[in-house]
């Protein structure tokens, strides 16, 4: 594998071990003789290998924004894809950080991007019917404000997969460790892009800034200098606002990771304010 790697990269004479990511199995920053590159893998009787392969079919028509895909190599059980390497430091969601505009410009050109082939949100949505799954088996610890109105949720989750379906590219994934602000704002970690309406990822965006500290009205003052989330309608952020919400507070117990308690909050006061 090493030797495929350096037949496309070059000789390698360092390697510098990524920091934050937990979906690839290999990731590194490689010097090489022909210059330096970011290269991730997974072996390929992992699960998570149909993320890799979605990123390396979807890169071939990402804007500049997002780091080319330089090469893949595929031997030995492992699938390696070798990216352009970007400098820069992971973006700050916090209030007045000055990356704030920067997002904004992203989210711009993210904008419109043709869906192709990537996963349906809305029929992935459909299946997991999360607020339905935990009116059927509602967990003891379940927050009692949401067991207080499960019924209505489940029709607001109803609405919310109307709501996302369309045609455009959505990253869905749009958190600090994803953006890398340099010179400018890049956005990496493609795994997870789906098909779905325009305005989805300031959606998630809008989500990320609650959970870095803005009020939900203050997240909501941001998100109109998007233009896409304008095509969002009070039900339509009220509905994608209710069904993240109940995503995230089955994924925190089906699939627990140490950061999903706190989304999940952060979500709740979204659709708290929401709701009024």
């Amino acid at each position: 594998m090493r030797s495929e790697v350096e037949r496309h990269a070059g000789v390698v004479v360092d390697e510098r071990p990524a920091v934050a990511g937990r979906h690839s199995e290999f990731s590194a920053a490689l010097g090489t003789s022909a210059g330096r590159v970011f290269v991730k893998g997974i072996t390929t009787d992992n699960p998570g290998v149909r993320g890799h392969r979605h990123e390396l079919a979807v890169n071939a028509r990402l804007p500049a924004i997002a780091p080319r895909l330089l090469w893949t190599v595929e031997c030995g059980g492992w699938l390696l894809l070798g990216y352009e390497h970007v400098d820069g430091r992971h973006a700050d969601l916090t209030p007045g950080s000055a990356d704030l505009p920067l997002l904004v410009d992203a989210l711009r050109e993210l904008a419109g991007l043709p869906a192709g082939d990537a996963p349906d949100l809305a029929a992935q949505w459909a299946r997991l019917a999360a607020w339905r799954r935990l009116r059927h088996a509602t967990p003891a610890d379940l927050h009692p404000w949401s067991r207080a109105n499960l019924d209505n949720f489940v029709e607001w989750e109803r609405r919310a997969i109307d709501a996302v379906a369309g045609d455009r590219l959505a990253h869905t994934d749009l958190h600090a460790l994803n953006l890398l602000v340099g010179d400018r704002m890049r956005v990496v970690d493609w795994a997870w892009s789906r098909a779905a309406v325009p305005w989805l990822d300031a959606g998630f965006s809008l989500l990320r800034l609650i959970d870095a500290g803005h009020s939900p009205d203050a997240a909501e003052r941001w998100a109109e200098d998007v233009e896409t989330w304008h095509g969002a309608s009070s039900d339509d952020r009220t509905a994608f606002a209710v069904a993240v919400l109940g995503i995230w507070e089955f994924l925190q117990r089906d699939q627990p990771l140490p950061h999903r308690e706190r989304l999940t909050d952060a979500a709740r006061r979204w659709v708290r304010w929401r709701l009024g």
